[in-house]
């Protein structure tokens, strides 16, 4: 028996995945999270084989939850679902140490091959990210810019290209200002940019808003 973790801040969404996981019968939900802190509580209290992970619950960065997650509970496998394409957050997740990475549009019955598979120890995207990994792999530098940023440059591109100041940004992500200031100078020199509108273009233009 395989058992879930759901972590995501809407009910409906909670709700229909319980709905999914329970009509398995070698699946079983261990408990429900809808943030943080609540995860962190349901994996000390009960055992737990697959996190289901929502990208966009509230609170920490999402990476920085995961990251936790993997050092706290080394034995629980990751499964990130996300309605924010592959593109912009599968590699970012894998590299924090998700097992798998699943976009909502999937069906039911891939939701519930993920979580075998991940279970199992192994990997899981979806075909079309598997090549996508694979043509990076043989030309890295074919990459657009913001895939060649750090997890952290990534979040302070994000963050500032949606228009926080900078104070905001650190207080977001637990930064001092002065350390998000040199972030954003790493950014528009690795970046060719010369102002912050140079930097909100960029978001706007390849979707990494949420």
């Amino acid at each position: 028996m395989i058992r879930i973790a759901i972590a995501d801040d809407h009910p409906i969404v909670r709700e229909g995945l319980r709905r999914i996981v329970s009509e398995d019968a070698s699946l079983s939900v261990a408990g429900e999270a809808s943030a943080a802190p609540e995860l962190f509580k349901l994996l000390t209290a009960a055992p737990v084989d697959v996190v289901l992970l929502d990208v966009s619950m509230p609170g920490a960065p999402f990476t920085d939850t995961l990251r936790e997650l993997r050092a706290r509970h080394p034995s629980v496998k990751i499964l990130v679902l996300s309605a924010h394409p592959e593109d912009q957050w599968a590699m970012r997740a894998l590299q924090s140490g998700a097992a798998g990475y699943l976009t909502k549009d999937h069906s039911p019955e891939q939701l519930v091959q993920a979580i075998q598979r991940v279970a199992r120890g192994r990997k899981f995207v979806s075909d079309t990210m598997a090549e996508r990994l694979a043509a990076m792999a043989d030309d890295s530098m074919s990459r657009a810019p913001h895939e060649r940023l750090t997890q952290r440059e990534f979040e302070v591109l994000r963050a500032l290209g949606g228009g926080m100041m900078v104070k905001d940004v650190a207080a977001q992500l637990r930064l001092s200002a002065k350390t998000v200031s040199t972030y954003r100078c790493r950014l528009l020199q690795k970046m060719g940019f010369t102002t912050n509108a140079d930097l909100v273009k960029y978001v706007v233009a390849h979707g990494l808003m949420k």
